[in-house]
Formats: C-alpha cells, structure tokens, sequence
C-alpha cells in the first residue's frame, strides 16, 4: 500500500470538487465518502452540482474560517492511499477503517481526539481512496504534524501485513523524491514518456559520473543541453544549482528550475563536491583515445579496463565491511558512464539497470576512508573514449564488463540485505536482471562464436582442455565425451594456451574468486574473466578462419582403415562446402 501526501495552501473546494468530478480523463467512478472525522459529514456523491461540494467544502473549512489571518499558510491535507496490482478487493468497510489509522498515525486525527482536524476519505476508484483534511483543529489549534509521511508509510506497512496485502519494503528516508501528481499529468500532456524531474536525476547523474571538478561537472550538465543556474555567494563562491530542461515552462512562460537537492539527496552540491574530492586520474586528450598496441579501439580498452575494476569491488563488497559504500557509489558511476555510451542494442537496459542501482547506493553508511578513485577512473574513461559501436572487439568487451557487473549488483543486495536495508537491496536485484537482460543481448554473438571454436577443436585437444576444467571446477569424471556446456571455456582455454598461458593455472586464477559462488552462468563468467586476465581479443576469430589441420587430423582415423589411403582431399574439392569469407 502506497501512501502519497502533500499539502496546499488553498481551501478545501478545489480538491473536494477534484475528488467527487468526473477526474482528469473520466476515470472516477462511484465516487462517494466511506469515513469522515464525526461520521455525519455531507456526502455530495458522483459528480454533484457545485452546491454540493461547496457544503461538504465549507464544513471542512469551518475551523479555518475562524483563524481569519492567524491561519496557517498550508490549510490543506491530502494523502492517497493505494493498494498494490495484484491485491484482493477492500469494501468500504475496510477502507474506512484503513483511513482512520492513517489520519490516527499521522497526528491529522488521534483516536478520541474528538477536538481534531476535520477529515473525509473518499472512494472513486476500486483500489484507492483519498483522505482531505484541513491542518486547523476544531479547538482553533494547529495540527501537530511531525514526521507526517514517515508515520503514514510505518502504518501502511503494518496495514499490508494485517490485510493480506502486498508487503512492500520499509524505507529509510534516503530514496529520491518522487515526481508530484501535478508534474505527470504535464508530462502527459505533453507527450513525454516521463517527468522532467526524472530526466533531469539521470542527466545530473551521468554528468557527475567520472568527472575530475566541479567546473568539468558543470560543463557536462550545459552539453547535455541542460539550463543551468548557479547560486553565488557576495564572495562569488558557488552555494548551489538547479536545472531546467529547455522548453519545460510554467505558467508565466519562466523556466522551471530543480536544485540538486530535489533531485536525489546525494546531488546536492555539497554531496557531489565529496565524490568530487576522490578525483580520477585525468588525461589528455590524445592519450585518452591513443589505441594500445594490439590496435584495440579506445572503448573497448576502457572496457576491457573496467571489468578489472568492477570485479575488485565486487570483493570489497564481499568483505562485508562498511567502507564497501563507497565503493557502491562508485560502481553507480561505472554504470551511469555505460548507460550513457552502450550501443544501441543493450542501451536500454543499461538506463534500466543505472535508475534501478542509483537507490542502492543511497543509505546511511557513511565510508570515511574510502578510496574509490579507481572507479571513477573507469568511469571516466568509458566516457572520454565515447560510444561503443556493438560490434567487434567493441562488443565483446561490452559483454565482458556487463558479466562483471551483475556479480557486483548481486554482492550489492547481499551487502545490503546483511544491513537491513530492503529498499536497496530490492534495486540491487533489479539492477542485476537488467544487466543479465544487457549481457544476454551483447554476449549473443561472440559467446555462439566461442561455443563453435570449442566444438571445431581437434578432438584430441578437447578432450586435454575438458580434463582440466573438470579438474579445476570439480565436475563428474565419469561423464563419457567433452562436457557441452563447457565448449566456449575449453576454446578459450586453447587460445590462451597458444598466446603462451598455462590453462590449468591461468583456470585456477579464475576461478579464485569468492563473488563467482553467485553467478548463475559460471562458465560464462569464466570465460570472460579468462579472456580479460590472459589479454585476449574481447572476439575469437571464427571457425573458419582457422586451418583445416583440425578437420584432417579427425578425418585420420577413418582413412587408416581403408586398405589404401586416399588422397587428401582439397578445400576447393565440390564435395565439401567452400570456406566462407
């Protein structure tokens, strides 16, 4: 169960003509009160005539009224409660009982208090009322409201258990603030597929993703096509700033402006310049986008980089030790800098999995001594050398990131789970299905390339490469023939053989890793670790660019057994397909 508040400072008609309308787009129904502070109070019923709201309007207001200008600038109360998709129907009954706890628990209306502020709660859809109070009491006190929101959701989380409805998880006051009614309703009506106040979090947040100072932050911020206004002190020091999308107006055709702070707790500036303070180590441009000697394009080197990186904080955040926050802001920033240069096909995704990870690395462990340069040193990277192009080398060094962090998202929820923290150990594991879904669709090609290189290995060959990784990972020996499922490995496994790697050693180094108990593709993970540790190309090259002294030396056999042996046959012979270019 959800409940949403907010206050206003007109009287009650507007929103009690609101609440019993036809609603914004004819979606109210039945509208009609199921609880009121005395139980007498007028109910005007579906679309009444303005004179009926205004009776139940003025009764609400009455101890307002006499305040005169002694009443406060907020007059009015608002709280919507709704249950969860999935959730058995409430009568009225239920409802009318659901409210009185809330306006009880949040101080609008104490059980007994019969000198409380006047209230109704009003029913106009099946899974949701809403609870219209006035914050003056019927004794001409103001309502003692102090921690009014976190009260209502402490309630709706005993309501949930007590009903038998959905169970969500409690919070700890760090999670971003939500977009307003009023602000989804313009983006609605504008056509935008989300709020403002969302477009904004995600670009304030890739802005800061590896940036070496404030200057460098803001620069971003104007790039991104963002409006931006900073907030001087008389010395001229910057105090603050705040965003605005261009074209998002209000009324009087001024820009709409959002400090940091509104935005998410951690983008206040303040909180950035901390991150700021662990600055990465910078470089030029021309170094930033020099290849490496294998002639690697500059993002996938970054990549390549990362996924090192990625899997060191994976291990801290195994060590259960709470310097490990830190670096869970950090990985947030590697994935705000992927999100923002993935290739098309797992960008998606990617922005999926960022908004999901930005709540966990929000919570009230505070890592003082923290060193997380070396995560934004990856970020930053990732976003000087620019958008991969999902192809080649580019490509699988995508999916060998994207491998990595799914176990960092995993030890994320572990780590928070171990604290307590269910809000964020919940967009931990949201966070990982989304990267499984981006490490899916980057992996597709190199990974069936892998397993096509495995299966073409002289038969001989195989069957060395499966005898050690059944050694290495403690599989059956007596399973009859090379195992599958462990095709890609045994192909990596001969190619770092040939670029003078010992497997079983370099296997073992792999497979070293505590945070590999999680992953649920082991193999995978292997693959990509081994590829990352022995400097292999991201992509094998294809079975058919391979020699044919595989095919010859399994065709052997047979031919020994003919009482003449034929001529070996040549690759244009018509007999066999031609090789593909």
């Amino acid at each position: 169960m959800i409940p949403k508040i907010r206050t206003g400072t007109d009287r009650s008609f507007p929103l009690v003509d609101y609440l019993f309308g036809p609603g914004k787009h004819e979606e109210h129904t039945n509208q009609h009160l199921v609880a009121s502070w005395n139980n007498f109070a007028p109910d005007p019923g579906p679309n009444p005539e303005r004179h009926q709201v205004a009776k139940l309007a003025n009764q609400l207001d009455q101890p307002v009224k006499a305040l005169g200008k002694l009443a406060p600038a907020n007059k009015i109360w608002h709280c919507s409660l709704r249950t969860a998709p999935g959730d058995r129907h409430l009568d009225d009954a239920e409802w009318a009982a659901i409210a009185r706890r809330i306006v009880h628990a949040t101080g609008i209306a104490p059980e007994g208090d019969t000198a409380a502020c006047r209230w109704v709660a009003v029913r106009h859809a099946e899974d949701h009322i809403h609870i219209a109070a006035t914050l003056v009491r019927q004794d001409g006190r103001l309502a003692a409201l102090s921690f009014d929101k976190r009260k209502a959701q402490a309630e709706a989380r005993l309501i949930e258990k007590e009903y038998g409805l959905r169970q969500l998880n409690p919070g700890d006051g760090t999670a971003a603030k939500n977009p307003t009614s009023q602000e989804q309703w313009k983006a609605e009506r504008t056509g935008r597929t989300e709020t403002p106040r969302e477009s904004l979090r995600e670009a304030v947040r890739q802005a800061v993703a590896g940036a070496a100072g404030e200057e460098e932050f803001f620069t971003r911020l104007r790039e991104a096509g963002l409006r931006v206004k900073l907030r001087n002190a008389p010395s001229g020091d910057v105090l603050g700033y705040s965003v605005a999308l261009p074209g998002d107006r209000n009324r009087d055709g001024e820009p709409i402006w959002f400090p940091g702070s509104t935005l998410a707790p951690d983008l206040s500036l303040p909180r950035i310049r901390r991150r700021l303070d662990t600055a990465p180590a910078t470089a030029t441009p021309e170094t930033d986008n020099r290849p490496t000697h294998s002639g690697r394009s500059t993002p996938a080197r970054r990549r390549r980089e990362a996924a090192g990186t990625a899997e060191r904080a994976a291990a801290v955040l195994d060590q259960d030790d709470d310097e490990a926050a830190a670096h869970l802001v950090g990985a947030g920033e590697l994935l705000d800098a992927l999100a923002q240069t993935s290739p098309a096909a797992t960008r998606t995704e990617l922005r999926y999995a960022a908004r999901a990870f930005e709540r966990a690395t929000r919570s009230h462990v505070r890592a003082e001594n923290a060193d997380i340069r070396a995560l934004r040193s990856a970020a930053r990277g990732i976003v000087h050398a620019g958008s991969a192009l999902g192809r080649g080398e580019d490509g699988g060094t995508t999916a060998m990131v994207l491998s990595t962090l799914v176990l960092v998202a995993l030890a994320a929820a572990r780590w928070h789970s171990a604290r307590g923290h269910a809000q964020q150990a919940a967009a931990s594991r949201q966070a990982a299905q989304h990267l499984r879904t981006a490490y899916q669709q980057a992996a597709a090609t190199p990974m069936r390339t892998m397993r096509e290189v495995g299966r073409a290995l002289p038969e001989g060959e195989r069957r060395r490469h499966d005898t050690t990784i059944r050694t290495v990972l403690g599989s059956a020996g007596t399973q009859q023939g090379p195992a599958r499922e462990h095709d890609a490995l045994a192909a990596v496994l001969a190619e770092a053989e040939k670029a003078g790697h010992d497997p079983k050693a370099l296997l073992e180094k792999a497979v070293d890793r505590r945070e590999l108990e999680t992953a649920r593709n082991t193999t995978d993970v292997l693959v990509w670790r081994i590829r990352r540790l022995a400097d292999l190309p991201a992509n094998p090259e294809r079975p058919h660019t391979r020699t044919t002294a595989g095919t010859r030396a399994r065709t052997a056999p047979s031919q020994a057994r003919t009482t003449q042996p034929a001529p070996a046959q040549p690759v244009t012979d018509p007999r066999r397909p031609a090789p593909r270019r």
